[in-house]
């Protein structure tokens, strides 16, 4: 494959958010308002803004914050293969592992995948065309 054919960095951060997105409402009913997806060395950070399910909530407001949080990363680890899968198939890596949290108070859940490798990203034509210019005025 030529590095013409290879996603950017860009694209495959705003395709891991949308298929992110699409798999916590198909899996659980609940769609998070915001998914970002970050890739850095070999790792792709999830953010999930509003990802606290409504028996998660109903739970909360009755007092039985120990049992909202046991469901939620029972929930998280019953998801884990999928979205293994999932992140496998876009990014074309093995995922490692998976790390979770979330903060109730807040409604953020987290995400760390740790790759086997970093993908293969083609630079975007931004980043070319900022690093040339830094470089011809480092040279000056």
């Amino acid at each position: 494959m030529t590095s013409t054919g290879l996603p950017t960095r860009g694209q495959l951060e705003r395709t891991l958010s949308q298929r992110v997105q699409a798999f916590y409402r198909t899996q659980l009913g609940h769609q998070p308002s915001r998914v970002q997806c970050h890739i850095a060395d070999g790792k792709v950070v999830i953010v999930l803004e509003d990802s606290i399910t409504k028996p998660e909530k109903l739970l909360l407001e009755t007092g039985q914050e120990e049992l909202a949080e046991r469901v939620h990363n029972d929930l998280d680890k019953a998801l884990h293969p999928q979205l293994t899968e999932l992140i496998e198939e876009i990014v074309g890596v093995k995922v490692i592992d998976i790390l979770s949290d979330a903060t109730f108070d807040t409604g953020r859940s987290g995400t760390i995948v740790v790759l086997e490798e970093a993908p293969q990203l083609r630079e975007s034509q931004a980043r070319r065309f900022r690093e040339e210019n830094t470089t011809a005025t480092d040279d000056e």
